[in-house]
């Protein structure tokens, strides 16, 4: 990474710890919150994140590299993204986590502050950055499958102890399966398709791990512009699953296996009438090439895997359709 390019880690979520961190080299250690945040991945902490210097302060060490960058973890509680901006941010460029915000309006005022202050804005959808993702998104452009007809996304997990807290008991701050992962398959399959979701139709289940009315479990239909239907199922309560990514159109069908994931692997296959052939694949980190892409776009040039733009595109799109 470049000697200019100095981030600032606000919210110490498992997401950072075990991943962003590593892809801003860092330690890639995961670590509980706190003080152990704080001794393994930054040199300083604050409770107080708008306390984040805006320029240089030679007076406090850990204040003299210039935080260019933030990377916001934290809970939708509070929209802190905005604050962060409006107050002492001016001139840092966001990566937020998914979801951005809670409503609408809160997405389209950060995407709007950040498009004000003239920084770049990316949110944390890391699938995009994955191989088989990349490879079905290349082969539907090139038209090898035809004109694409259905999908489906199987997105069905256990939720592992150590992630069974606000996820699951706390509705105001994004919990629940559907902003914690369904939001994912909204995405890739924006992404990979190339096409924009028009209405969507789902059901919840309630099998005993959400609590405070949070749904654990969701299948549905969602209907895009061109005319294709894609189902997805995603769940916290399935242990014995696998995950994956089908897109069938009138002259073949992509069929990608184990890649819903945050780590780099699976595979895809394209059936046709030639038979079934893999699709090469080069699998990289996926939060490491997020990252990359954003510093670039920093610079001027390209954009982030997913734009502010990208997660309020979803929002509204599930505002106009619930």
């Amino acid at each position: 990474m470049s000697k200019g390019l100095r981030w600032g880690v606000i919210g110490a979520s498992t997401i950072a710890s075990e991943h962003m961190i590593g892809a801003i080299q860092c330690e890639r250690r995961r670590s509980c919150r706190g003080a152990q945040f704080r001794t393994r991945h930054v040199g300083k902490a604050t409770p107080k994140p708008m306390e984040f210097p805006a320029r240089q302060q030679t007076s406090a060490r850990w204040w003299k590299p210039l935080i260019l960058m933030q990377f916001i973890s934290r809970p939708p509680t509070n929209c802190i993204a905005i604050r962060c901006l409006q107050l002492r941010r001016r001139g840092k460029h966001v990566m937020c986590e998914k979801p951005l915000a809670l409503t609408l309006a809160d997405a389209r005022a950060m995407v709007a502050e950040c498009k004000r202050q003239g920084v770049v804005m990316g949110t944390n959808h890391h699938l995009r950055n994955a191989a088989t993702h990349r490879a079905m998104r290349g082969a539907i452009a090139e038209g090898r499958i035809g004109k694409p007809l259905f999908a489906r996304v199987f997105h069905a997990v256990y939720l592992p102890p150590h992630l069974q807290g606000w996820r699951i008991k706390t509705p105001g701050a994004g919990g629940g399966v559907i902003l914690d992962i369904t939001v994912h398959d909204a995405d890739t399959l924006r992404f990979v398709l190339g096409d924009e979701p028009e209405s969507v139709s789902a059901l919840v289940s309630r099998a005993g791990m959400g609590e405070a009315g949070l749904e654990d479990g969701v299948m549905g239909v969602v209907r895009f512009a061109g005319g294709l239907l894609a189902q997805f199922h995603d769940a916290f309560t399935t242990r014995y699953t696998t995950t994956g990514f089908e897109v069938h159109g009138d002259k073949g069908s992509l069929v990608a296996t184990d890649c819903m994931t945050q780590q780099p692997k699976g595979e895809v296959v394209l059936r046709t009438d030639e038979g079934a052939v893999p699709l090469s694949l080069i699998h990289e980190d996926l939060y490491a090439r997020s990252i990359r892409l954003f510093q670039v776009a920093t610079a001027g040039v390209g954009a982030p895997a997913a734009t502010g733009e990208d997660w309020r595109a979803l929002a509204g799109a599930r505002s106009r359709h619930d």
